[in-house]
């Protein structure tokens, strides 16, 4: 791959009530940190189509339904350049499956603002907690500490 050219990808935010089903990943990006289950889109495959086979890749889950959400777009100067399509789904409760992906855990709602994230799910969630669609960019330097975080669709700036 390029560097510096954008991989695609999708996330999918699993709820149950006031639980959220996160995976604390074992590789990087990430490694080590609690996100939404999710992965690179295939060619000929749509968003959609993409987070319906991820969940089930990563979980075991059979979604029947996917709610669109928005866009994330990272940018950075190393090899870190996404653009995510963010969903949310909702699922009876059941014990956290097995992942070969890192670990998966039920986590509450209230736990998600103390939880270690990516710098950017936290606006995710808040966004999606709100019922509100987003388009967000997120810069980072080269270490990857996010410098700036950006709504194109309102253009507040962090």
């Amino acid at each position: 791959m390029t560097p510096g050219i954008k991989r695609v990808a999708v996330f999918c935010i699993i709820r149950s009530g006031d639980k959220f089903l996160l995976l604390k990943r074992a590789k990087e990006p990430n490694k080590g940190k609690f996100v939404p289950v999710g992965g690179k889109i295939d060619p000929f495959e749509t968003p959609y189509e993409a987070v319906i086979r991820e969940t089930y890749e990563e979980t075991g889950i059979r979604l029947t339904s996917a709610k669109f959400c928005g866009i994330l777009s990272d940018t950075s100067p190393v090899n870190y350049n996404w653009v995510s399509f963010i969903y949310t789904a909702e699922i009876d409760f059941i014990p956290a499956p097995i992942c070969d992906e890192g670990e998966l855990y039920w986590i509450s709602e209230s736990e998600l603002r103390t939880l270690d994230t990516p710098s950017t799910d936290r606006y995710i969630y808040k966004y999606v907690a709100a019922e509100r669609h987003f388009v967000f960019s997120a810069e980072y330097d080269a270490d990857l500490n996010m410098t700036q975080m950006k709504d194109e669709l309102s253009g507040f700036v962090t």
